[in-house]
């Protein structure tokens, strides 16, 4: 069985494992495991990916529930979808009104194994709770000249216990400039957070803006997300964490396909 099977959560704190791109696992100290944009396709060519094997055989790794943050390929993987059905039925499955329908359409993923999640609305998980915010607003950044997501983006503010963590999914480039994104998430007052981001790549925020975003969150902590998964969309996170103010937020990098205990006292 896969090792965050047997980690132990204490109680004011919950285990992170990154896989790569936006694909997580938490789990709390009730030993609830959630997957965040499971993404781990078997086809794997070395012009494309970066690491030759998926980071996880999804038979190995208890799924209690997953929660998905919009319908693109990378976040929302029919195959690997249907590979963490076959193995953990029960597992119930939560996101946008486009993932829950494309999981329905393209797996044999049962209707009542879904829940169709809206920015403002919540989302219990067993011992966890998501509550929904938008990542991209639905109309675009007109006046920035970024036009409406295809899909709708959400973001969400997991409760693991004491410990809540803010997962932005593909958020807009301008997120931290748009008060009517930044609010609904600096009032949930998350602790740490899980930033898509890129240093050069214009569609989420750059490492300024990251940085930037973090602050009016109010976050203690961010992990950099979207990397070690795609060559072409690759980055060096050190270089990401080499550029934070020495006040904060604490910069925490997650090695390739490994876990750490999130501390609320750290």
């Amino acid at each position: 069985m896969h090792p965050f099977n047997e980690l132990k959560v204490p109680e004011g704190s919950v285990g992170i494992h990154w896989f790569e791109q936006n694909s997580y696992a938490l789990k709390d100290s009730a030993e609830t495991i959630v997957l965040i944009d499971p993404y781990f396709p078997h086809n794997r060519p070395g012009d494309v990916f970066v690491h030759p094997e998926p980071p996880l055989v999804e038979s190995e790794l208890q799924v209690d529930y997953v929660l998905l943050t919009h319908a693109h390929m990378d976040h929302t993987n029919s195959e690997t979808i249907k590979r963490i059905n076959a193995s953990w039925p029960d597992a119930v499955y939560l996101g946008p009104k486009e993932s829950i329908k494309q999981i329905l359409e393209e797996t044999s993923v049962e209707d009542d194994k879904t829940i169709i999640l809206e920015a403002g609305k919540s989302g219990e998980m067993g011992s966890m709770k998501a509550h929904a915010v938008y990542s991209k607003p639905p109309a675009g950044d007109p006046d920035a000249g970024i036009k409406p997501p295809d899909v709708t983006h959400l973001g969400y503010v997991i409760e693991a216990g004491d410990v809540k963590i803010y997962v932005s999914g593909d958020e807009i480039n301008t997120f931290a400039n748009i008060n009517d994104l930044v609010k609904p998430v600096a009032d949930l007052r998350p602790d740490i957070g899980l930033i898509t981001m890129h240093p050069t790549e214009g569609e989420f925020p750059f490492v300024e803006g990251s940085i930037l975003m973090a602050q009016r969150i109010g976050l203690k902590a961010i992990v950099p997300s979207h990397y070690s998964c795609f060559v072409k969309r690759d980055y060096d996170p050190a270089e990401w964490a080499a550029q934070f103010p020495s006040d904060g937020p604490e910069p925490i990098i997650i090695p390739h396909n490994s876990n750490i205990i999130y501390q609320l006292d750290r």
